[in-house]
């Protein structure tokens, strides 16, 4: 039976991962590759290797903060860049695009800095344009794929110490509720479809000595597709090899296969 491989990376530059990015696409091929943080103009996007490994890019990129880019091995249609709102268009957090006729929506959401900044109230708000976004061009009865760094944690299982971390941005209920309100529109967590268990996470702290051995780390990286999709979904995993690597990205990659 055929088979998609999806997968969603938050590089902090890509510019500085592109090994480990290029080594970690020969060998997995996936079919959609979606980056944040990429940290780069779209000029000096290495483009060409991603080319030369056998991929079409999408970027919307900015200089040394943000930016987003979509590789798919087939050639893939943008669909939006930022949103159309009226507010503020957000270019280098939103990218969407159309491959073998699945949405691929790639955000890198506010990080929100901390519960009494002003950036706070800024994330809770762009995850309710995101929200009325959804709403306004698509329906969840079609294939999409919401992927990316949504830096929200959505459950207690999903941080390492949920006591001693709630309130905290990234675990803070208010997030939690916002990203739930989203999730409502016709999402289904592919993760959680198959993973029901705890200690399992995408981004560890520079800050935290050992944080990939001793499991101190946050899941706020995600695959979420609509219920067509999710009902295709054979398998979704965390690998963290990339995350042990020289020169890492704070987070590792999600992966996940649909029939």
């Amino acid at each position: 039976m055929p088979k998609m491989r999806v997968a969603t990376f938050n590089v902090n530059s890509v510019r500085t991962r592109l090994p480990i990015v290029l080594s970690w696409l020969e060998s997995n091929t996936p079919d959609v590759f979606c980056m944040q943080e990429t940290k780069v103009i779209d000029e000096q996007f290495p483009t060409e290797a991603f080319e030369q490994a056998g991929y079409h890019v999408l970027i919307s990129g900015q200089k040394s903060y943000n930016g987003v880019a979509i590789a798919t091995r087939h050639r893939s249609a943008p669909v939006a860049i930022g949103f159309d709102d009226g507010g503020p268009a957000d270019r280098s957090r939103l990218l969407a695009a159309e491959s073998e006729g699945v949405v691929i929506v790639n955000t890198y959401v506010p990080q929100g800095r901390d519960p009494s900044h002003e950036y706070f109230q800024y994330k809770l708000e762009w995850l309710a344009r995101l929200r009325t976004w959804f709403a306004t061009h698509f329906d969840p009865s079609v294939p999409l794929l919401w992927m990316g760094d949504f830096n929200v944690a959505p459950d207690e299982i999903d941080v390492y110490d949920p006591v001693r971390l709630n309130g905290r941005v990234g675990f803070h209920p208010r997030e939690r509720e916002a990203l739930a309100d989203v999730k409502s529109w016709g999402f289904v967590d592919v993760f959680r479809q198959h993973v029901g268990t705890g200690g399992e996470y995408t981004f560890f702290d520079y800050r935290a000595k050992d944080a990939v051995s001793r499991g101190i780390g946050w899941r706020v990286d995600h695959i979420w597709a609509t219920a067509p999709l999710a009902q295709r979904s054979r398998a979704a995993w965390i690998d963290l090899e990339p995350r042990k690597a020289d020169r890492p990205s704070d987070h590792t990659i999600l992966v996940a296969d649909f029939s």
